[in-house]
This record gives C-alpha cells, structure tokens and sequence, in this order.
C-alpha cells in the first residue's frame, strides 16, 4: 500500500519547482544555458541576487552537494515460457516443458522463502487465439509433484481446434501459512489432495455437478443451486434441528394412487409400498411464480402407512406423487 502524501508536502515541492523555473529563466536571460557556465558564477554573489535556491543548483553543477542512493527493488515476476520450434498437437510434449517450469519456479520461491498461492497457466495457438486458466491451490506450496497433478488433471480432458505454439505458467507468491487451531479444531490432512479429487470429478462430471447445494430463494420444493465447493473452515454456529426426522427425497418422484376418505388420504399404492395409511398430517398448501408462466401449485402431505413408511406426498394438476421417505 503506497502511503498518502500530505497536502503541505505537495505544495512546497510545486512552490519549489516554480521557484527553480523562475530562477533558470533569470539565469537564461542572463546567458547562462550549460553546467559549466552556472559553475563558473561567484556563489556569494549568487545568493545575494538569487537566493539559496539558486546556490544549491549552484553546488550540484560544482559537484558539492552529496545526496544518498536509494536503491529500488523492481518487483519479481515468477513466469516461465517457452515457445516450441514446431507446432503440437499432443499433450505429452506440453506436459514435459510445464515440469520442467515448475522445477525452476520452486527453486526460485524457495531462494527467497515464498510459496505459491495460484498459479496461471497461458497457451497460445496457431492461430494467435490464447487460452487462460488460473488455478488456485487450497494450501499455498512448492511441492512439484501436487501442482503438476493439478495441472495434469486439467489437462486429460483439454482439448483444442488448434496447434499449440507457446505456453506460459506463471505463480504468484505468497508467504507460508501459519495457522494456529483451537484445542478442539483440527485441519483438512491433505487439501491438495481434496483438490485435486474435486478437480477429477469435475472433469468427469462437468461443473455444474460437482459443489454444495444452496437452497434458492424461493418456495418451490428441491430449488436448489450447486457452487463451487469451499474447504475453508468456517466459523459457524452448530444449529440443533430439534429432532426432525431426515427426508430423503427421490431424484424423481414416484407416481402413486391414494384413495381418499373425505379429503384426507386413506390409501397409497405405488410399486413399492401398498397399504392403508394410519396417520397423516397436512395438508401443506405450496404455491409459486403466480406472476409469470411458471405458475405452480401443490398440495403437500406426511403420512405413514400400514407397514411403518413414512412418506411424504403431494397432489397437483398431475395428479399423485411421493416426493420422498423419511429415514
């Protein structure tokens, strides 16, 4: 973070480069224009006529004036790249120059006691398109084995239109995690290695497949959404659940015919449980979307069978269905 600059400073360097503007123009007028000129003047003379400004200029065209060296460190870039002689079309020769990249950015972090937090990878193809991807890695390291697996894993599935011409790897660094757990908080004890299955399944499965549900912001039964997978600790209450009984819900509800006594259910049959129902609850009137095309309604009930089942079932324009057994 750069340090903000105090406005009184700000305004005596603008009043001293005015000041040396002024001073340079009288000088110019007087026919001074080089270093040697300047430094041949009579300095007491100088400072009658021009001030201490004009005698400090004086000092540097004469070399007196000594000032400290401030050394400036440009700051490091961790890239390795290469670009091939001859174009490729196959993973193996792209794989071997990325350990190789690997091999001299940890030898490089390592010198000066950095690890890396993510690290970009950069293709280029023949066609001058480019092909970008930033892996994170769960805990910051230098293992070379870990990062070339996560690379290698990316890689199984990648595939391109186009000959490789060039790739690029870039890490950015960060200082080793030190992290101090409570007396009951342990850690993950291999992160790595749980990114690295994720990474797998989501070349297996796709994206959209593989992460945590979260409910949508809305009443319709299973609206759920999957984001991505998150392994960082969270400081999270553990909420009771009073004791309800889990719903294991089917991933696609099940058609049944229910008798009714009065309006309330009296009899299920479907291809896996037939019996008179002995107690119910309900029902649960659901509705959703009544402002656009997707208007829905339901009529939701809990009830258990001769046998035990506790199922939970609901009654729509589409007729019957069980939605899911309670464990």
């Amino acid at each position: 973070m750069v340090p903000a600059i105090p406005l009184a400073h700000k305004t005596r360097e603008s009043e001293r480069a005015q000041e040396i503007q002024r001073i340079l123009g009288i000088l110019h007028q007087w026919g001074i224009h080089t270093l040697g000129q300047l430094a041949a003047l009579n300095p007491d003379e100088l400072a009658v006529r021009l001030g201490t400004v004009a005698v400090k200029l004086w000092q540097r065209a004469n070399g007196c004036s000594q000032r400290l060296l401030k050394l400036v460190l440009p700051p490091e870039s961790f890239i390795e790249s290469f670009e091939f002689e001859n174009e490729i079309e196959t993973v193996e020769p792209l794989l071997f120059m990325l350990r190789r990249f690997l091999q001299q950015l940890a030898i490089r972090l390592n010198a000066i006691y950095l690890v890396a937090k993510e690290i970009q990878l950069r293709i280029t193809f023949s066609d001058k398109s480019h092909y970008e991807r930033i892996f994170k890695i769960p805990q910051p390291t230098n293992n070379e084995e870990v990062l070339f697996r996560m690379l290698h894993t990316h890689l199984e599935n990648f595939t391109s239109r186009h000959p490789i011409l060039s790739v690029e790897l870039e890490a950015r660094p960060t200082r080793p995690a030190r992290q101090q757990f409570g007396f009951f908080e342990t850690a993950l004890r291999d992160p790595a290695q749980l990114h690295e299955t994720l990474a797998r399944l989501i070349g297996l499965l796709g994206p959209d497949r593989v992460g945590r549900p979260v409910l949508e912001e809305t009443h319709r039964p299973d609206a759920f959404r999957m984001e991505p997978f998150a392994w960082e600790m969270r400081d999270e209450p553990v909420q009771n659940d009073g004791g309800r009984i889990p719903l294991r819900r089917f991933r696609t509800r099940k058609s049944a015919a229910v008798l009714l006594d009065g309006k309330k259910p009296a009899h299920v049959r479907r291809a896996t449980t037939n019996g008179v129902v002995v107690a119910q609850t309900g029902p649960y009137p659901l509705s959703g979307n009544w402002w656009d095309e997707q208007a829905w309604a339901r009529m939701e009930w809990d009830v258990q069978v001769v046998d035990g089942t506790l199922l939970r079932c609901h009654v729509s324009e589409d007729g019957w269905e069980i939605d899911g057994i309670y464990d």
